[in-house]
């Protein structure tokens, strides 16, 4: 059920009085800003309505498949009480380091940089027992006091839900476009749709929708087997006007390479290539705006 004009002001002065003024909601968002020693091309958020639907393996991939393409890229771990991106690009044993007075971030093997909560503590299972404050506050530091170099794309891979860690990157962080993340459940329509008004609110354009944990293919006789039911995928992407970019299965596989930090070794190729083409053209739009 869409909001009423009521519940959507609401939520705008709510939004506004978390960075001090409800009028700043009217000014637009109040941008974290970079240091001297970074600078940014293209900033890609990847969200989704609800946890647990894989939306850190396709950050993941497209890290993977956009260094591929020769693009320098980094992935803010936006995720903070959650963290899985580290673990996956073989990060696990490394901690971020200074230099003057901002942090340097992790470099996976392929150069990507990274940056997440989980390279700050001192056991990567401790948990991140941080109130909201605290968590914009680290949000602000990943961004801003971190020296990321020239990179092409900034990844961001966002909290699940819609709650106020996704509110803060959505307001504060230069975000260009999103991918939506979902499983072929019956709540997928709805949770999607949560993603979809929370974008279409901050004014950010989505760039697609990508299906995870679609079918599992049997090893033996080859059949794709949909152990959820019939893909919902596509009627979705059409309700809300959205391009499918295609799905991921259910494959052991994944899950071995980033248990075993081998996400940018082992990952096959051309696993979601429309998400790939739907990034570059954006970039490419975004390119030509500046010119």
């Amino acid at each position: 059920m869409p909001l009423s004009p009521e519940e959507e002001n609401q939520i705008r002065e709510e939004m506004g009085q978390m960075h001090g003024d409800a009028s700043q909601a009217e000014q637009g968002p109040q941008l974290f800003p970079l240091n001297e020693n970074s600078s940014v091309k293209h900033v890609i958020g990847v969200i989704s309505g609800k946890g647990g639907v894989g939306k850190s393996l396709v950050t993941g991939i497209l890290a993977t498949e956009l260094s591929r393409h020769g693009a320098s890229v980094g992935i803010l771990d936006a995720d903070i009480t959650g963290p899985s991106i580290p673990k996956m690009f073989g990060l696990s044993d490394q901690t971020v380091t200074a230099e003057g007075n901002n942090m340097v971030p992790c470099t996976t093997t392929n150069g990507i940089k990274v940056m997440s909560t989980n390279l700050l503590l001192e056991q990567e299972d401790d948990p991140v027992l941080w109130r909201g404050p605290i968590l914009g506050g680290a949000l602000q530091q990943f961004w801003g006091q971190t020296n990321w170099g020239n990179l092409d794309f900034m990844l961001v891979d966002m909290p699940p839900g819609t709650g106020d860690v996704a509110l803060t990157v959505f307001q504060s962080l230069p975000i260009e476009g999103v991918i939506i993340v979902s499983s072929p459940q019956d709540l997928v329509q709805m949770v999607v749709g949560k993603a979809v008004k929370m974008a279409g609110m901050m004014e950010v354009p989505i760039l697609g929708l990508v299906e995870n944990m679609a079918y599992l293919t049997c090893p033996h006789c080859g059949e794709k087997i949909e152990p959820y039911g019939p893909s919902r995928a596509r009627e979705t992407a059409e309700h809300y006007d959205l391009d499918f970019l295609g799905q991921l299965p259910i494959d052991p596989s994944f899950a071995t390479m980033c248990d075993a930090g081998r996400i940018e070794q082992d990952l096959p190729a051309n696993l979601i290539p429309e998400a790939i083409a739907a990034i570059l053209a954006s970039a490419a739009v975004m390119d030509a705006l500046r010119q």
